[in-house]
């Protein structure tokens, strides 16, 4: 008699509510500066080095921890990470929000990336663990995704509010009330979990895994902004260099901080790819529609990010409803590339806009682009945890946000600098009647630069600059969404071929995708508190590998369905025999 997989009770909803609210203030703390910088500005006065550290220290140290974090919290236990990152992560913004100098803030934002660093992969793998139903961990996975979505608009409209009543520093003191309430929520709501057979922490691959991520941003997105140059060119390739270390040492090691094996699994490895570069087109993209929409169409920060709302509306959507309820029924070849495609139609309606009307294609076109990539994102999030073993989850969490951040980050960096060469083409004329060379030059560069130059002119001479640069700037934007919809048609044929044989699980049927089902041993099932089973025999935990948790993920073989049950494809992730007596196997994936 098969056994199912047990559902999941109101204390773990309640738990995911508390971990949703953590991924929705990370994100939002991306995003929250961006209004800041002015009055920052105004009132610590940094260099124009500082300023840049400011703005990106936060991410740089997140995304270069975010592996090494993920794999800490599978060793010492991911609920004991996630509370000690909440405490870290309060502690700093409070101290954030009361710095005196430019120093001081550096160094306070750097501290917040390391705690985001612990909490998002420890939220993303204790879902893992909360959640055994296929379609519940699914629809948690997408509730989870649809709170990071929609935290970078909610953290624009959220500066927007707070800075016209308030001092800069609440920005980052809304974290602190979320913070406390996870400290006392998450010991009576979330279940602990650690591998009681992860061996030791590898220091060395945690230094590299930093040393190999954070230049590598870095230097993207110095190309972006400062053009082709020797430092970020350096930063890329010694980034580069470093993460061919780091491999070379994973593939040596006992116990890897991410076990490259993963990477065998072509469901786990197109779930990356497709992470990264439906990243790539989103974030890189949302760069060009907010400068369009306040100096291009001259709407006020606030009023701008409540027209991104419909974005966020259709983030939670895409993300928590259509990605769960469709991948019930169809492949999730089908379902990826449709939501890819939905959001490169939105990025050809973003391809319509003018210099002086294009509201309607904004919030339209933004709608559609974040509804399908949100889709992409909850479907790759999903199947990077969910391929990997359970004991693995908090490194494969720690992963999928990496590959997050460097297609942020590429996307910046590569749509940045096709717009800037557009817009510099479309401005390549003399300059007009009325406006100074030096005046002309500094419109060629940005367009809040035209804006700028534009008020120490006449006002004839200052529109004509304006409308000019406006005009550049739409164009810039067209390029970009042109792009944009090639990077996501690109990835749905990706993600139709690399996934094809990824099918679908219906309720009521076992993920094998025979009527029937393995009989999952009491002993390999998990306890109920989502800790680590003790082991046994080796053929029982090679059994439990593969039959505690079943997923509709990497390898498929057809016709290999369970005993007694109608042919059908069976996913098998670990090797096709038992081990032999009296070994462990090292990883599922071999």
């Amino acid at each position: 008699m098969a056994t199912a997989q047990a559902k999941a009770g109101r204390r773990e909803w309640i738990g995911l509510a508390v971990l949703v609210m953590v991924t929705l203030i990370i994100s939002m703390d991306m995003t929250v500066l961006s209004y800041a910088l002015p009055f920052i500005t105004a009132d610590l006065e940094p260099t124009s080095s500082q300023l840049l550290w400011i703005t990106d220290v936060y991410a740089f140290v997140l995304a270069g921890l975010l592996i090494p974090m993920g794999t800490l919290g599978d060793r010492i236990g991911r609920r004991r990470l996630l509370m000690i990152g909440a405490a870290v992560f309060g502690a700093a913004s409070v101290a954030t929000a009361l710095s005196t100098s430019p120093g001081m803030l550096i160094g306070t934002r750097a501290v917040m990336g390391a705690a985001g660093a612990t909490l998002m992969p420890s939220t993303m793998s204790l879902i893992r663990n909360m959640f055994h139903d296929e379609n519940e961990r699914r629809a948690a996975i997408g509730l989870w995704a649809a709170g990071f979505s929609a935290g970078g608009v909610i953290g624009l409209v959220a500066g927007g509010a707070l800075l016209q009543y308030f001092s800069w520093g609440t920005v980052f003191e809304i974290n602190v009330p979320i913070m406390v309430l996870l400290l006392i929520l998450a010991p009576l709501l979330l279940p602990e979990f650690r591998d009681p057979a992860a061996g030791r922490f590898d220091l060395l691959s945690t230094v590299l895994a930093f040393v190999a991520v954070l230049p590598t941003i870095w230097g993207i997105k110095q190309f972006a902004e400062h053009g082709a140059d020797w430092p970020p060119v350096a930063g890329v390739v010694g980034g580069l260099v470093f993460l061919a270390v780091f491999v070379w040492r994973q593939r040596r090691l006992a116990d890897p901080v991410i076990d490259v094996r993963l990477f065998r699994a072509p469901a786990f490895s197109a779930a990356v790819v497709m992470n990264v570069l439906a990243n790539f087109a989103l974030v890189g993209f949302m760069f060009f529609i907010s400068q369009y929409l306040q100096l291009v169409l001259g709407l006020r920060p606030f009023t701008a990010g409540l027209w991104s709302l419909p974005a966020a509306a259709a983030a939670g959507v895409g993300a928590a409803v259509l990605a769960p309820v469709l991948a019930q029924r169809f492949r999730r070849a089908y379902v990826a590339a449709g939501g890819l495609l939905v959001g490169a139609a939105g990025c050809l309606v973003l391809a319509q806009v003018g210099d002086e009307v294009g509201l309607t294609q904004v919030v339209v076109g933004q709608a559609l682009m974040t509804g399908g990539v949100a889709m992409v994102l909850t479907l790759s999030a999903e199947l990077i945890v969910s391929t990997a073993p359970p004991e693995r989850a908090g490194a494969a969490a720690g992963l999928s946000e990496t590959g997050s951040q460097l297609g942020a980050a590429l996307g910046v960096a590569i749509l940045g600098s096709i717009g800037t060469f557009v817009y510099r083409q479309q401005l390549s004329g003399a300059a007009p009647d009325g406006v100074s060379a030096d005046s002309w030059a500094t419109a060629r560069e940005t367009l809040g630069g035209a804006v700028q130059e534009s008020r120490t002119l006449t006002s004839a001479a200052g529109d004509t600059l304006v409308a000019l640069a406006r005009a550049a700037f739409a164009a810039e934007l067209r390029a970009a969404a042109v792009v944009a919809a090639g990077i996501l048609l690109v990835t749905a044929v990706l993600a139709a071929v690399q996934l094809r044989n990824v099918g679908a699980s219906v309720p009521g049927q076992d993920t094998s995708g025979g009527p029937g089902g393995p009989v999952t041993p009491a002993a390999a099932r998990p306890p109920a508190d989502g800790s680590a089973a003790p082991d046994t025999d080796a053929a029982t935990v090679d059994a439990a590998s593969v039959a505690v948790d079943p997923e509709p993920v990497g390898t498929v073989v057809e016709g290999a369905g369970p005993t007694g049950a109608a042919p059908g494809p069976e996913v098998r992730i670990g090797p096709p025999t038992a081990a032999p007596a009296g070994t462990r196997p090292a990883h599922p994936v071999a």
